[in-house]
């Protein structure tokens, strides 16, 4: 019965108010979408990234923290310091750090990409461990990273 009122209703309309009926409808449906989906899924979208980007700056700060302590405890470098320098700096998350050697106690290293809590966390873990921070160059990236080239110095 309902189905038949509705259908009476509709015919009695002109075909003016019909198209506009549906125009208001259609505008109506858009706009429940709109506000009712394409928003709220946005706002998760971007507080999901800067939750990840809070949880890679904190996991940084963790491992190198990490590091310090295992540093702490070590009397030397274990090893080359090109070597402690490309581990650590993989260990940190740097896989696309770039490390070449100067002579036996001192390396450069380049980094395209890093973001800056990370990076000067691993940096302070470094430093911890025994190596020194000679010459450090740090450009902003388009995003929030940074492009860094160093030369770092140390081993006995």
């Amino acid at each position: 019965m309902m189905k038949a009122q509705v259908l009476d209703w509709w015919r009695a309309r002109s075909v003016r108010e019909q198209r506009l009926l549906l125009a208001m409808f259609a505008l109506l449906a858009v706009t429940i979408l709109w506000l009712g989906i394409y928003r709220p899924m946005q706002d998760a979208l971007s507080s999901a990234r800067e939750r990840h980007q809070e949880a890679v700056v904190r996991l940084g700060e963790i491992r190198a923290g990490a590091a310090a302590v295992r540093g702490v405890k070590a009397t030397g470098l274990p090893g080359p310091l090109l070597a402690v320098v490309s581990q650590s700096a993989s260990e940190a998350g740097f896989a696309n750090a770039a490390v070449a050697p100067q002579g036996d106690r001192r390396v450069t290293i380049s980094i395209p990409s890093a973001r800056p809590g990370p990076f000067f966390a691993w940096i302070a873990a470094l430093e911890a461990r025994g190596i020194i921070v000679e010459r450090l160059s740090a450009r902003a990236n388009a995003d929030p990273t940074l492009a860094i080239d160093a030369t770092l110095t140390g081993g006995a």
